[in-house]
């Protein structure tokens, strides 16, 4: 079950057509649905919660907590709209765009991927922009 938490002023317009997407996603993967949570939350918000859980002090623009078991993917998704906002602006892209990619990265994370070296960080941008075209396709 994938479920949309929010604690700033923000609200995704279509729950039901985002979940469906990281369903279809998962199963691209060959991976089964758990509880995945989304909180979105502004600057300060996910600030906070880097310095508790991390120990680390810097905003970021998502944090993914993976409590996957084998192969059904479970976690909670914490994103930072004010950062996206700016993100979307520094890399000149659609304030969806970059909510997608954001989306997407953690449930990445939860399959698998990893994003610390230049070889990863590569192969992850890569299957972000193949899992955003897929919520393309699935809206047509």
């Amino acid at each position: 079950m994938i479920s949309y938490n929010y604690e700033c002023d923000f609200k995704i317009s279509n729950e039901d057509a985002y979940s469906h997407w990281i369903t279809s996603v998962l199963k691209s993967e060959v991976k089964e649905e758990g509880e995945i949570s989304y909180i979105f939350c502004d600057d300060e918000y996910l600030l906070n919660v880097n310095k508790q859980y991390l120990e680390h002090d810097y905003y970021t623009d998502v944090i993914s907590f993976d409590y996957t078991i084998g192969n059904e993917i479970s976690g909670d998704i914490f994103i930072s709209i004010e950062r996206v906002l700016d993100n979307a602006k520094t890399y000149n892209v659609s304030f969806e765009n970059e909510l997608q990619r954001v989306i997407i990265h953690g449930v990445l994370h939860f399959c698998g991927y990893k994003d610390k070296t230049e070889t990863d960080e590569t192969l992850m941008r890569n299957k972000e922009e193949e899992k955003i075209k897929m919520f393309h396709v699935e809206q047509s």
